[in-house]
């Protein structure tokens, strides 16, 4: 698979909706996510990220302006023991759960699909890191309607067993903007990733479409200790 440039990716799609980066530095000694929303409504826009015991929940902006908080407040990160869990929706709960009971990250999203919000029937992403004993592995997820059809949820699971440094993949939810939106289509896309989480937040945050970027949320994870940095950058402050 062609390594592509994230920056580029990003620059040359207005909209792709709600996105994750997973991978790992060029040093081998960093896990590493990245998650980011956008919005094209009020609604979507009146949000920022806040932190929230060991991960982060997303929060209105200005609670008088809140239409319908059903698909859009939720706790995108949570840290289950030596897993970080990353989605872009309350599924990040149904995983969290599931596997506390034992169950693994894909039967734990058996029990959902994608959105309810048709036409654009959005997919649901997700993302668990898995480090432990110095070993660092990861997997990505995701569930959509078949080709636009309801009746049908298509669901994918991406497997990435001792990921090599410098190297993530990028899944997002839309292919573009479009009305009805396109759903992501493929494998994730394989990206670089810099040692430098400063310098990743940035180049991320900078290659956002400045209308529709809402917030990003940025973790960089040591694969000995497990200890770990974070940013969150709001585009409402």
């Amino acid at each position: 698979m062609k390594m592509l440039n994230l920056a580029e990716e990003l620059k040359g799609n207005s909209y792709p909706g709600r996105g994750i980066v997973i991978g790992k530095t060029p040093d081998g000694k960093k896990a590493v996510t990245a998650y980011f929303i956008m919005g094209r409504s009020a609604n979507s826009r009146n949000r920022v990220f806040v932190e929230e015991g060991d991960g982060i929940r997303t929060e209105a902006f200005d609670s008088s302006k809140m239409e319908d908080p059903s698909l859009i407040i939720y706790a995108p990160v949570r840290v289950l023991g030596n897993k970080t869990i990353v989605t872009n929706g309350d599924q990040t709960d149904t995983i969290y759960e599931g596997m506390d009971r034992q169950m693994t990250f894909e039967q734990s999203l058996r029990s959902r699909e994608f959105e309810p919000d048709g036409p654009n029937y959005t997919p649901r992403i997700s993302g668990v890191m898995h480090i432990e004993n110095g070993t660092y592995n990861y997997a990505m997820s995701i569930l959509k309607s078949n080709n636009g059809n309801p009746e049908g949820c298509n669901r994918y699971t991406f497997a990435y067993h001792n990921p090599a440094a410098g190297e993530g993949h990028f899944i997002h939810t839309y292919m573009c903007d479009g009305d009805p939106l396109p759903s992501f289509e493929g494998e994730p896309k394989l990206v670089a990733i810099p040692d430098s989480m400063d310098e990743f937040t940035d180049m991320v945050w900078k290659s956002l479409n400045e209308e529709n970027k809402v917030s990003l949320f940025v973790r960089y994870i040591d694969i000995e200790s497990g200890t770990w940095e974070s940013r969150i950058v709001n585009k409402n402050v």
